[in-house]
């Protein structure tokens, strides 16, 4: 299926992760698409993977930036205009599940907000008017924790459940522009950085085992490609009357009846 993603200009933030990660996965697949993936993170890998792109054929660009920082953001939209014009499409994809827990100073909470969830009505405030003007959309990457709690990550359930709230409220104030505004919840998804996670636990290989298992469809993490599919299809035309959505990609994860996980 062509999802008519070509030459679209995508800003991605959070998206130099290491190989492998969300981000750098639905950069790969926009590019696949013929999409121009905009990366917006702090990490210098980025000048890695837009060099790769480049050499690919891709016209993408990295524009370094801190997502903590408000002003970087709006420099890094005026970046991105000043090159291409425009802007057809933003996903938010930054964010840290740190621990910041009620053990934490207060401070330390509204650090881990600033990255998890302000960084996003940042992100979209200063895109925004470029997105009216192209009739583009917006893309969140939410979490299950931001719904189900996790326990020991106050901040970060906090800021998913803002990410969800965020979602609905903005599709609400944009439907008079016709800009779409959708979330993808992600749930346990094999990652370069849960792989690290699991790594640190003394019973790591144990507790990936009791976690897989209560995957209700065929017992196995979400891969990032298919996180990354979902992505694409969401921001392209092809899912032109979707807006206000949570849109679960996690094999039942969190919905489905806990009966399916009896042996």
């Amino acid at each position: 299926m062509d999802l008519h993603l070509k030459d679209k200009v995508v800003v991605v933030s959070g998206s130099c992760g290491i190989k492998g990660s969300i981000g750098e996965t639905i950069v790969q697949r926009l590019a696949d698409e013929g999409a121009i993936p905009v990366l917006i993170d702090r990490n210098d890998r980025g000048v890695g993977y837009a060099a790769e792109l480049n050499e690919r054929g891709i016209d993408s660009i990295f524009v370094k930036t801190d997502l903590t920082q408000p002003e970087q953001i709006e420099a890094a939209v005026k970046t991105i205009v000043e090159k291409y014009g425009r802007i057809d499409a933003l996903i938010n994809n930054q964010g840290v599940n740190d621990g910041v827990g009620l053990d934490a100073s207060v401070e330390q909470f509204i650090d881990s907000l600033k990255l998890n969830v302000v960084s996003f009505f940042a992100m979209a405030k200063y895109c925004l008017p470029y997105l009216k003007a192209s009739k583009g959309n917006i893309l969140n990457i939410g979490s299950k924790v931001g719904m189900t709690g996790q326990g020991g990550t106050s901040a970060y359930a906090a800021a998913k459940g803002g990410v969800l709230g965020l979602t609905r409220e903005w599709a609400v104030d944009l439907i008079k522009e016709g800009i779409r505004v959708n979330a993808i919840i992600i749930a346990e998804c094999w990652t370069p950085a849960y792989d690290t996670w699991i790594k640190t636990l003394e019973n790591g290989e144990e507790k990936l085992k009791s976690i897989v298992k209560k995957i209700p469809l065929e017992h196995r993490m979400t891969t990032p490609e298919e996180i990354a599919d979902t992505c694409a299809f969401t921001i392209s035309d092809r899912s032109s009357h979707t807006t206000g959505q949570f849109i679960f990609v996690d094999g039942g994860y969190v919905h489905l009846d806990r009966s399916l996980l009896t042996e």
